[in-house]
């Protein structure tokens, strides 16, 4: 993506990002009114930190890795922590505003600078638990997550078909080689019969990330690896990422469908705001579907769960897709249902499946509160919904 049109909203996303610093400065330093030297320090750790989030934005793609793997880790682990500064500074805020209106404020100065020293001491301390909690999830490394999904267009005496779904991978400013070759080798030890790449594999270009891709050409699956582009595809070089990746063994979909195993089709599309970037792209589902063969079942792979509408009016069976990471840091889970119609999970939206993978890796902060990194094994079997050898509990949508 050139950068001339991502002058307008970067510069939104930095003033934003010096208000909240500014706002979580005012209450936690400013009001607390620390000892001059323990001030002062604080003060220039938060602008100096409120500095450095924009420079790797802006730097992250020029520096080499030496320099900006270190600074990624302390930019992007800084983010996560500010985050939650400012969930419980507002919360924090809210209270006081009620204790205000009750009449329960203390109005003596030095009571309230004693409130405020408590307040920033706490707020602080929460907001490293829920941190490092995060952190730690992500160490834990990756969760395979197993679901079940019958499919009424299976053939008969047909056996059971296991796909390994990976999705939104961010391979990027803190996630490289070294994850990958892991993440490969437990892919492996799980013998898919089909490997799937929901889109987001990547936050940088192919001269930059070629070497920590690289371990993807091992993944072995007995009918293939398959690849759908998400949205952060068309800000790292679309077309030169599709090219590397039929280099690498992986086979991109591009609004497409292929037989597999003569059992079903398996159809792929660009992502939902690929137009956007480029006009050759766009997913386009009617194109992905045209000339299927109806008595077979449909797995699409579509990278953002907002195609279901469309996924269901043209007779796709199963739905796959990741994009929303579960909401990664708690309760971001709750926001995201503003902009996708699911979260996560297996869900009944009327005659079709859709499958919401929380991804595989992890965009900015290293760190999942409430979610986990997630390698997911989808077994297609046969029988309707609630068949004898359907054993998962999934949520019934309605289309949005």
């Amino acid at each position: 993506m050139k950068l001339s049109r991502l002058i307008l909203p970067l510069s939104i996303l930095f003033a934003l990002l010096w208000v909240i610093h500014r706002y979580v400065w005012i209450r936690l330093v400013r009001d607390a009114v620390w000892p001059a030297a323990w001030g002062h320090a604080l003060t220039i750790a938060v602008v100096v930190l409120a500095l450095l989030i924009p420079a790797v934005f802006l730097t992250m793609r020029s520096l080499s890795r030496t320099w900006a793997l270190p600074l990624s880790w302390l930019a992007y682990t800084w983010m996560g922590l500010l985050f939650y500064l400012l969930l419980f500074t507002s919360l924090a805020d809210m209270g006081k505003g009620l204790a205000a209106l009750a009449g329960r404020l203390p109005q003596d100065p030095q009571d309230k600078i004693r409130l405020a020293r408590q307040l920033s001491v706490s707020i602080a301390a929460a907001a490293g638990i829920f941190g490092l909690g995060g952190f730690l999830n992500v160490l834990r490394g990756f969760k395979v997550r197993r679901v079940r999904v019958p499919l009424a267009h299976w053939p008969d005496q047909a056996a059971d078909f296991r796909i390994v779904q990976l999705s939104d991978v961010h391979v990027g400013p803190t996630i490289g080689r070294n994850m990958i070759e892991n993440l490969v080798r437990k892919v492996n030890e799980l013998d898919p019969e089909l490997i799937v790449i929901t889109g987001d594999l990547v936050d940088g270009t192919v001269e930059q990330l070629r070497e920590h891709v690289d371990p993807l050409r091992k993944l072995s699956a007995r009918h293939g690896v398959f690849f759908v582009t998400g949205n952060h595809e068309y800000y790292s070089g679309a077309d030169e990422w599709i090219g590397h990746l039929a280099a690498l063994g992986v086979r991109v979909l591009r609004n497409e469908c292929v037989a597999i195993d003569g059992r079903f089709e398996l159809a792929g599309v660009d992502d939902y705001t690929a137009a956007a970037v480029l006009p050759d792209h766009g997913q386009d589902i009617a194109k992905a579907t045209a000339g299927r063969d109806p008595s077979r079942a449909l797995v699409l792979l579509a990278h953002q769960p907002k195609a279901v509408s469309e996924a269901l009016a043209h007779g796709v069976d199963l739905q796959i897709s990741g994009h929303v990471h579960g909401g990664q840091i708690f309760p971001f889970n709750w926001l995201a249902r503003l902009d996708q119609p699911l979260i996560t999970g297996l869900h009944r939206v009327d005659s079709m499946w859709v499958y919401v993978s929380e991804g595989t890796g992890y965009w900015g902060p290293p760190m999942r509160v409430g979610t986990r990194c997630e390698i997911s094994v989808i077994e297609l079997v046969g029988g309707e919904a609630g068949g004898s050898k359907f054993k998962n509990r999934p949520s019934k949508r309605k289309p949005a």
